[in-house]
């Protein structure tokens, strides 16, 4: 893999493009769960610009349709930050645009450091760091996994975290991490990292089409499935019972309530559909409720807790590490301000011995989580023990370096960058409202989903 050297020029950034990137998932019911029904898989879509012909770094938050343009348009706000900027300079310090969007003291006061404006740092903190893989000529998951264990906690924000980890610690678990990490990587290569599967589990397919597809991801190598849960009691018991019985007692089978429930209901929920052997039990309540998921958790064990895909920032992971709330982290690429503050979440989650199971159901989110995950085994954790990353067969073909998933597990990527990057036909196509798609789709009149609303 050749990187581009950029170290030695003037390179700036010298454009921030941004898409609204929708795709009408909500015709299949691909996606739908208990509290999102109708989603349409969307990406707010960042490309920095270097040079005529030079490399762009490629990010995105994800969205299900509505209010995809409010994203897009928080990423636009950031743009004077970046354009101009030393690509040298970002390459070697990601963490110091990382650190001025998030002190932005007027951008700040919107969140802070959570929802529409802090997933758009996320946004174009990843494209960063895609950006620097490819001038690296890695991909990312090796760029952090050969990275100095000193100049990767200097990419954290300790803030706020110190009462649950110092940067002291962490360099000792990035150190320790080190150990073996050759022969991890090598072992990754050839094995790939094990994953799990949501596509037998909407909530909107049917049963015989849960059925079909759960034993299809059986015969294709997957050891564990998940199923939607949380709209009627009746239908879960069914579902359940149907899955089960299509994959048989040894295939685990997480559930997700995708918030759906109070505590209360939410302990006889999941004590109703026991009989069945769930894994987890996955974002039973608000994802704000600390205390409320360790309650959740006291309750149904041997039933594990996790949770994480709209935890919003790493203050509350470590909260919900720190009350013992969770059995597994389910860390998000694009929810929180990027790989930085992901790293963050990582550290945090080896110093309390808890797996991370990242959530990756979205557009692109599979091609991103991976990265995350494989240096956690190679460089951090150095275990795949009780660690899945979730895979959701769709819209990859999207992607100019796609997941590629064989007997079950996730293959290593090779190719520098972040695997972020979108064909540029894909974005001609799914632009939102003006792309080939949408329009030919409003001129026949058959644009039926909840998008009409932002025409």
């Amino acid at each position: 893999m050749k990187g581009t050297d950029l170290s030695s020029t003037s390179a700036r950034i010298t454009a921030v493009d941004t898409y609204d990137i929708r795709f009408p998932t909500s015709r299949g019911l691909d996606g739908s769960d208990a509290m999102n029904p109708d989603p349409d898989y969307s990406a707010a879509y960042v490309v920095l610009r270097t040079m005529s012909g030079g490399p762009e770094g490629h990010g995105f938050a994800f969205t299900i349709g509505r209010g995809n343009d409010v994203q897009v348009t928080a990423v636009d706000a950031l743009r004077d930050h970046v354009v101009g900027r030393s690509v040298a300079e970002l390459c070697a310090d990601p963490g110091g645009l990382y650190r001025d969007l998030i002190g932005d003291s007027q951008l700040r006061w919107l969140g802070p450091e959570k929802g529409v404006m802090h997933m758009a740092i996320g946004a174009v903190v990843n494209a960063v760091w895609d950006l620097s893989a490819k001038c690296a000529g890695k991909p990312l998951w090796q760029l952090l996994a050969d990275a100095d264990p000193a100049w990767l906690v200097s990419q954290i924000d300790f803030r706020y975290l110190t009462d649950a980890l110092t940067p002291d610690e962490a360099l000792e678990l990035l150190r320790r991490g080190r150990r073996g990490a050759g022969e991890r990587a090598a072992a990754l290569r050839r094995r790939g990292y094990p994953a799990y599967t949501t596509s037998p589990g909407w909530l909107g397919y049917s049963d015989e089409k849960l059925a079909s597809l759960a034993r299809q991801a059986v015969t294709d190598g997957f050891t564990q499935i998940k199923l939607k849960v949380g709209a009627d009691l009746e239908d879960d018991i069914r579902r359940c019972r149907a899955a089960r019985e299509a994959v048989g007692p040894d295939i685990r089978i997480a559930i997700d309530a995708n918030q759906r429930w109070n505590v209360g209901e939410a302990v006889e929920w999941i004590t109703a559909l026991a009989p069945f052997d769930p894994y987890w039990i996955e974002e039973p309540t608000s994802p704000d409720d600390v205390l409320g998921h360790a309650a959740i958790r006291r309750a149904v064990q041997p039933v594990k807790v996790a949770t994480g895909e709209h935890v919003q920032n790493r203050v509350v992971f470590k909260q919900l590490l720190q009350a013992g709330a969770v059995d597994i982290l389910q860390l998000d690429a694009v929810r929180v301000a990027g790989v930085n503050e992901n790293l963050a979440i990582l550290l945090l989650a080896a110093k309390f011995g808890v797996p991370v199971c990242p959530h990756a159901g979205g557009v692109g989110l599979c091609e991103l989580v991976q990265h995350l995950s494989m240096f956690d085994y190679v460089a951090l954790t150095g275990t795949t023990d009780d660690r899945v990353i979730e895979y959701v067969d769709h819209l990859h073909e999207h992607f100019v370096d796609p997941v590629v998933i064989s007997g079950g597990c996730y293959r290593a990527p090779s190719s520098p960058g972040f695997s972020a990057t979108m064909h540029q036909s894909s974005l001609d196509t799914y632009t939102y409202p003006g792309g080939t798609f949408w329009v030919t789709d409003a001129v026949a009149g058959t644009s039926g989903t909840p998008m009409e609303v932002d025409a």
